[in-house]
């Protein structure tokens, strides 16, 4: 690969680091490409680009675009980044469900927008809510209200109903 060809590569990573919300760094030693391809496909699917980078592009990528020095000494060996869109948790998700079936995907870390977690914060990163099951909780806390006001207005008017009933009832009596 000429400089040139290795600028162009470093530009890419530098586009995919700056529309990521999310990067997740795994050691993906012992995993055949069969299993390789199932996590792709499963990546995929939540909108995460999964990519294995030359260790030392990836590195000259994130000097460029600065805030990312944590990952500078976990860039060793076979290295596989997910960047994720919106949903950050998805790629979380997915390497710990792997990992827990397998036992061989390693996560190293990840960083969610400008914050950088451990290793050992995968399992809080993949229990996360995602965006779409937040916003349905909120949709669903601020339609209880409402069902319950039309459920007593119903309640109210079925009563009166009866009352009236009852009235009309002793009346013709």
């Amino acid at each position: 690969m000429n400089k040139a060809e290795k600028g162009e590569v470093i530009e890419q990573i530098k586009e995919l680091i700056q529309n990521s919300s999310a990067m997740f760094l795994v050691d993906y030693r012992g995993v055949n490409v069969a299993d390789i391809n199932k996590l792709r496909s499963s990546f995929r699917k939540d909108g995460v680009t999964y990519k294995v980078l030359k260790n030392t592009l990836f590195r000259k990528a994130l000097q460029q675009v600065g805030g990312y020095e944590k990952f500078d000494d976990m860039l060793v060996g076979m290295i596989g980044v997910a960047f994720a869109g919106e949903n950050f948790v998805a790629p979380a998700k997915i390497i710990k469900k792997y990992n827990d079936d397998s036992q061989k995907l390693t996560f190293r870390g990840c960083y969610l927008e400008s914050t950088f977690y451990g290793a050992e914060q995968l399992n809080t990163i993949a229990s996360m809510p995602t965006k779409e099951e937040i916003i349905a909780g909120i949709i669903g806390s601020v339609a209880a209200p409402a069902s319950g006001i039309v459920g007593a207005i119903n309640a109210v008017m079925r009563d009166l109903v009866s009352v009236i009933d009852e009235v009309a009832k002793k009346k013709a009596a």
